[in-house]
This record gives structure tokens, sequence and C-alpha cells, in this order.
């Protein structure tokens, strides 16, 4: 895999911060605001080459995972619009997010968009940016507007990680403080992630696992060399769609049926909740005999969550958890 390269035009230093077992908003450094003291940063972001000299001062986020890494860096001072939630933020964002703007349910359009007059658009996904979404990155690079996307979304050939690592999203932490200014703070929030997956209690057996996205006819489910993977590994469960070289993907309930997981993991999100899940699986003929089902033995994630971000390291500590409550 080509990984994400960022070079810092200076001489960086290097922060060393003791971990923190509760995750909590970095206090290490105010905001930057100004560009004086500011390292200027070029980085190879999914096959576009982004250059700041300063940090962004007018931001819009456009899916969770991009909303939630910039309040967990404590910069909701320069957010200016949110978009595309995939639902509530965690509970210790909540204040700071009801303060900002919500730009659109979905992704803006670019007329919305420059209407709000950003310097830099953080999208989650590379098909935000699009003629139908919030524009090409080209486009709004020519009219001044910085665009960064997360990494572990890049689609291109030697940018998509294979898998991805808990390694790869410190990256990104470390990369968007490095853009705005604040490593001191990465650092913190990358140790309290470390911290927290160091404290997870794994099952002492073999526990395989389903992680079912959405569907009904044809389920769409976790695969091997993504976030569902990378969080069923670090919580000790084996996903029985594990050689399935992709991030997501289309399967069939007879092949969910052979494997007769020993747990299910529960995609809850607005759209399509968990109970919902719950009710498709319990009418179903087939699958309403797995011994998952009949032994009501499902864990829940909520849909951001299930997104490589700042909250996969409290997924798999919230999985841990329910699935040693259910003994």
């Amino acid at each position: 895999m080509r990984s994400t390269r960022l070079v810092l035009a200076g001489t960086v230093v290097a922060l060393a911060l003791a971990a923190c077992s509760s995750q909590s908003t970095p206090e290490a450094e105010p905001t930057t605001t100004a560009s004086e003291g500011y390292t200027p940063v070029t980085l190879d972001n999914c096959g576009t080459e982004v250059t700041l000299t300063a940090p962004p001062q007018r931001v819009v986020t456009i899916k969770s995972t991009a909303t939630e890494m910039l309040l967990a860096l404590g910069l909701q001072d320069v957010m200016i619009g949110t978009a595309f939630a995939d639902g509530p933020v965690p509970q210790d964002q909540a204040t700071a997010y009801e303060e900002i703007p919500v730009v659109s349910e979905k992704v803006p359009g670019q007329e919305a968009l420059l209407g709000l007059g950003p310097d830099f658009v953080y999208g989650g996904w590379e098909s935000n940016f699009s003629a139908d979404g919030a524009g090409h990155r080209a486009t709004l690079q020519n009219l001044g507007i910085t665009t960064y996307v997360s990494p572990a979304a890049c689609q291109a050939e030697g940018y998509v990680p294979d898998p991805l690592t808990f390694d790869e999203v410190a990256d990104e932490i470390r990369e968007v403080a490095a853009i705005f200014g604040v490593p001191g703070r990465a650092e913190e929030l990358v140790a309290q992630q470390d911290a927290t997956l160091a404290s997870v209690e794994k099952p002492t057996e073999e526990t395989t696992a389903l992680w079912y996205s959405s569907g009904s006819d044809i389920p769409y489910v976790g695969a091997g060399i993504g976030a569902p993977q990378m969080i069923m590994d670090a919580a000790g469960l084996t996903n029985i769609f594990a050689d399935v070289h992709d991030s997501w993907t289309s399967a069939g309930w007879e092949q969910v049926v052979a494997a007769d997981p020993d747990v299910i993991v529960l995609v809850d999100a607005a759209w399509n909740s968990a109970e919902k899940k719950i009710g498709l699986l319990e009418a179903n003929p087939a699958t309403s005999q797995l011994t998952a089902v009949q032994q009501k033995r499902y864990l829940t994630v909520p849909f951001a969550a299930g997104e490589a971000g700042v909250r996969n390291a409290d997924a798999v500590a919230s999985l841990a958890d329910q699935l040693a409550e259910l003994g």
C-alpha cells in the first residue's frame, strides 16, 4: 500500500504525553488561529497534493467521521458548518457540536458550500467531492478551497488501506492535527486511544461474528480489510467474512446460516436501526434458526463508529463489554 505521506517543512519536536484511560478533548495547545509559529504542511491525500502554509480558519466537514475528528481535537472554533451526519455525536462532543450550523443532512451542493465561504473542506468519503456533491477537488482548489479526504476512504489503486489498522487511524489523527497546527493534541488523543485498546479483555475462546451493516434480502456485511475487520480483531471476534478482500461486501443469507456465528454485530443507524435488523433476523425463516438469533446474542455499534475514525477504539471496548455481559 502507498501510505499517505506527510512532509513538515521544518523541525518537528516530538511530544510525549502520558496516556489517559478515559477519552477527553485534548487541551495541550490552544487552537492555532494565525500562521505565526505554524509549520507548513504538504501531503499526498488519496493522490491529491495538499499544501497549507497557514492553518484553516473556515472549515466545513462532511460525514460524521470528519466532524468528530475535529471535535476530538478541540477544533470547533474553526468549524463553520457540518453535513451528512450519520448519527448523534458522542456525548462529550454534544455541547460543541450544537454550536456549529448544519449545512445539509446529506452532501451539500457546491452552491450551498461556496455560500459559506470555507477555506477548507474535510470529507469522510472521496465521493463527497463530485459534480453532484460538494464539487470536484480540483475545482474547489481553483477557487482557493483546500480539500482533504479521510485516508481510510481512499479508492485509488495504491491508496486503499489493505488492511486498515489502528496505526493508520493514528496517522490520520496526527495528519489532521498537523494541518491545524496542533500536533500535541494528536499525541494526547492517540495515547488515550492506545490506552483504551490496551484495556480490552478479549474472549478466552474463539467467538465467531457477523458484522451486519444493512440490507434485508441481501445483507451488506463487514469484510476482511476495513474498519469492521479491524474493530472485530481488536475485540477478539472472528469475522465469518474475513476471507473477503474488501471493507464491506454483499453476502447471501445462506452463507450466514452455514457459518452460524456465535454473535451478530448490529450497526445501529437512524435509517436502519439495530431493532429493525433484529426484527428482520427473527422474522426470516432461515436466520431465525441461527444460534445467535435464538439466544439473542446481539452486539451493537453506532454507524459512525463503524467507519475509520476517532470512535473506533471506544467501539472495540464497547463490543468487548457487551460480549462479557452476554456471558
